[in-house]
C-alpha cells in the first residue's frame, strides 16, 4: 500500500469545495481546507505507485477550483 499527502492550492473561495467533493473519491483518506500556502491537504492510499498517481492525475487533478497539486509519497525509513 502506498500513501501519499496532496497538496493542493485552489482559486479563491474554493477550499471548502474542492475539500468536500476530493473526500469522497475512492482512496482518499482525508481532506482539509488548510491555512497557508497550500488550500487543501488530503491523504490518499493506493495499492501502488502508478495507481497513486492515476488516482491523482485522473481524480483528484479533475475537481473544479484546483489550481496545482503537489503530490508526496510517505516514506518509511
Amino acid at each position: 500500500m502506498v500513501q501519499a499527502y496532496i497538496l493542493i492550492q485552489t482559486e479563491v473561495g474554493k477550499a471548502s469545495t474542492v475539500a468536500e467533493t476530493i473526500s469522497k473519491i475512492p482512496g482518499v483518506m482525508q481532506a482539509e481546507d488548510v491555512t497557508g500556502p497550500y488550500d487543501v491537504i488530503v491523504r490518499a492510499q493506493a495499492e501502488t505507485v502508478d495507481e497513486l498517481g492515476r488516482l491523482v492525475v485522473a481524480r483528484v487533478q479533475q475537481v473544479e477550483g484546483i489550481t496545482r497539486t503537489l503530490t508526496c509519497p510517505v516514506v518509511h525509513l
